[in-house]
């Protein structure tokens, strides 16, 4: 991998990955598009991407770190007590554990499977379409959930603009927006864990079908970007141990080319959670839906002349 190859490749991946429009579907479709498919032949295709993810990770943790600390905290105070409720912030964080694992479980044995897909420009497109088509029915159908609920003082809406602002959703003692969090149950918060793992599918975006999973049990969009972050930070920082010893046996050069572009993907990864931190507190997920639908559909097209 050259050194243009790596920037490129890590910028998009520092973007996408956070945005809702999948960054491994990007990375599959556009090294297609940008005629660099020899790189997916290459043994560190994959550890580079890997790589990547993990700069992403390190800017995730950066970012939440009063979060990081929190969980941290409340891990260690919980497990030794032997109760959720000797810490302010125990539920939080067991409910985190609990959405985590299985996109853990579901990766640690369908890895290999679809690492198949990995290549397949056309199969990333396909899903690039059916991402978008998630985003707009989630939704759709949260603010139709919105319109038959009763309007009340303490839940926001999210019909427009939340009527708290959150900066994290950890902060349930001294955050009234978070109180949403409160209402998730263990059940709720496995089947938010369980939409992440989707995004082994090339095209499927982890943050957005985590998202879209999340506001279906209530939570407003700057709470629910908020628990996808927390919840996707784990599961890229254990893909990147499995993954990047691989670089090892690389030349020396390669490496420097590796790490150069883990950091270009934690710069824009931070700047870009930086950003969709403040678009969640009005915005939606439609208008990336939209465009996933039609970055799928002009890929396929492409595809298709190319032929």
């Amino acid at each position: 991998m050259t050194w243009i190859q790596s920037i490129v490749l890590a910028l998009i991946q520092g973007v996408t990955e956070l945005f809702p429009v999948s960054s491994l579907g990007h990375t599959v479709v556009l090294t297609r598009l940008f005629g660099w498919g020899d790189l997916q032949n290459s043994d560190n295709f994959l550890p580079f991407l890997v790589l990547f993810h993990l700069g992403t990770a390190g800017a995730l943790l950066i970012y939440f770190w009063r979060d990081w600390s929190r969980i941290i905290r409340a891990l260690f105070v919980t497990s030794l007590a032997g109760r959720i409720e000797a810490d302010p912030f125990g539920r939080t964080t067991w409910l985190l554990v609990a959405g985590t694992i299985p996109a853990g479980l579901i990766g640690l044995f369908l890895q290999s499977a679809l690492k198949q897909l990995f290549a397949t420009p056309v199969v990333a497109a396909l899903f690039l379409v059916v991402n978008g088509v998630i985003l707009l029915a989630g939704e759709r159908t949260r603010r139709r959930s919105l319109v038959a609920l009763p309007m009340t003082s303490d839940r926001p809406t999210d019909l427009g603009q939340s009527e708290v602002t959150s900066s994290s959703v950890l902060g349930v003692a001294d955050n009234p927006a978070s109180q949403l969090l409160a209402s998730v149950s263990l059940r709720e918060a496995v089947l938010v864990g369980m939409a992440q793992a989707l995004a082994l599918i090339p095209g499927i975006s982890r943050s957005g079908v985590t998202m879209v999973a999340a506001l279906q049990v209530g939570m407003n969009h700057e709470d629910a970007a908020t628990y996808t972050f927390l919840l996707a930070t784990p599961i890229i920082a254990a893909a990147g141990l499995l993954e990047v010893p691989q670089l090892f046996a690389s030349p020396a050069s390669t490496l420097i080319i590796a790490v150069v572009g883990g950091v270009v993907a934690a710069v824009s990864a931070y700047l870009s959670v930086r950003f969709l931190m403040r678009y969640f507190q009005s915005g939606r997920l439609d208008p990336f839906g939209y465009y996933c639908i039609v970055a799928g559909l002009s890929s396929l097209a492409l595809f298709g002349v190319g032929a």
